[in-house]
């Protein structure tokens, strides 16, 4: 039991840990496309982007419904990351320590 939930905690970790760098990568393609210096007319820069926003859309949208409209700035991956950042360093080593220690 205890290796099945060793397992399932990296799991969790790796994934999370994909899941950030997707959003950091995102956020700098963004300000990239922003300030022009690389557009969305290049084949592989228009596929790398709907990818990215396909995959983070759905993260982003319930979080867009809450915070306020702050114009152009996007508030929503910064805080989809600080509660990566909670789960991996917070809940699950604690998760892990609780179902794992006698």
């Amino acid at each position: 039991m205890d290796t099945f939930l060793n397992i399932t905690f990296g799991a969790a970790q790796v994934l999370l840990n994909v899941l950030w760098w997707i959003i950091v990568v995102q956020a700098v393609l963004s300000v990239l496309i922003a300030f022009n210096v690389i557009n969305t007319y290049n084949d592989f820069v228009s596929a790398l982007w709907r990818g990215l926003n396909t995959l983070t859309e759905p993260l982003y949208r319930p979080i867009r419904r809450v915070l306020p409209d702050t114009g152009p700035m996007d508030f929503a991956p910064f805080v989809v990351l600080i509660l990566i950042g909670i789960i991996s360093y917070v809940v699950i080593p604690n998760l892990a320590v609780a179902l794992i220690s006698p």
